[in-house]
């Protein structure tokens, strides 16, 4: 079964290539795989695999060269797939990854994943910040990005919130929801809708602490490491499978501000690298879990 991201790359008559699949384990794969490719003179630049023992499962990421079109490479694959049950999709190298972000009052991811897109390091394309707050407006403006803002304080709010999410998906053609400290939890219907394509940043600290001000609890207890976690999207609150995770050592000379703020930085650099593997296809579900080809 082959999946396609659309884009421009169906319409060229060939290039660079970033092809994923998932199947059962066997003897061969690469082989039959490798072998359709050089079929149609592709040339095999980058190769990642894995297998999960527990699972019987098999995983690979390629990145290949060729004088087809991505229509052609699919074709030559289908073949192949057909008799191995694998799942795979092809896309551009280099595709900028159509990305929608939700925003509540805190700017910094925002205004991180902002920047790296300007300056090209993260490779996605935002037509869109959707916020329930108006503070990351100014930094959406700033960027050129058109900005929405829907608050959240009455009965059914959330529910047209939710629903205008939705729509944006349809509207914007988008590959990828990142919650850039968007502080409403997701219903399940909407986290279902976006299985796989959601990803949501979270401070981690060793003990965790909840409530409004985690990082004030974090100073009273006296932590030596605070850090994130980047995690796809689940109904179950935080829980979904983990994609990246930074840490940040510190002492007891710390203050709650400073603390804050190096807890800031790690939820940027954690979601920031999340969301660039994310849009490099290098992230692959395996159960509940994240395969990440680096």
């Amino acid at each position: 079964m082959s999946e396609s991201k659309g884009g421009p790359e169906d319409k060229a008559a060939g290039g660079e290539y970033v092809i994923t699949f998932v199947c059962p384990d066997g003897p061969g794969i690469v082989h039959d795989i490798t072998g359709a490719l050089l079929g149609l003179g592709g040339n095999v630049t980058e190769s990642q695999q894995f297998v999960n023992a527990e699972r019987g499962r098999f995983y690979m990421r390629v990145q290949v060269s060729a004088p087809a079109t991505a229509e052609e490479v699919r074709g030559a694959l289908a073949q192949v797939a057909s008799a191995r049950d694998i799942e795979f999709e092809v896309d551009a190298a280099g595709r900028r990854c159509r990305t929608l972000l939700l925003a509540s009052k805190e700017e910094h991811c925002v205004n991180d994943l902002l920047f790296q897109r300007r300056r090209g390091y993260v490779p996605i394309d935002v037509p869109l910040v959707l916020a329930n707050h108006p503070d990351a407006g100014p930094i959406a403006e700033f960027y050129g990005v058109d900005f929405e803002y829907l608050p959240i304080s009455g009965p059914g709010d959330k529910e047209a919130f939710e629903a205008r999410v939705l729509e944006a998906v349809d509207e914007h053609d988008i590959e990828l929801v990142v919650l850039a400290r968007y502080m409403q939890i997701l219903s399940p219907e909407l986290s279902s809708a976006l299985a796989g394509r959601c990803i949501n940043i979270h401070h981690s600290f060793l003990p965790g602490f909840k409530g409004a001000n985690p990082y004030r609890q974090a100073h009273e207890r006296g932590v030596k490491q605070i850090g994130a976690t980047a995690h796809f999207v689940t109904a179950d609150l935080d829980e979904g499978p983990i994609i990246e995770q930074e840490v940040a050592r510190v002492d007891h000379t710390r203050s709650p501000a400073e603390l804050r703020a190096i807890g800031q930085d790690t939820e940027c650099r954690a979601l920031r690298q999340a969301v660039t593997w994310f849009a490099e296809s290098r992230v692959l579900l395996d159960g509940r879990r994240t395969i990440v080809f680096t």
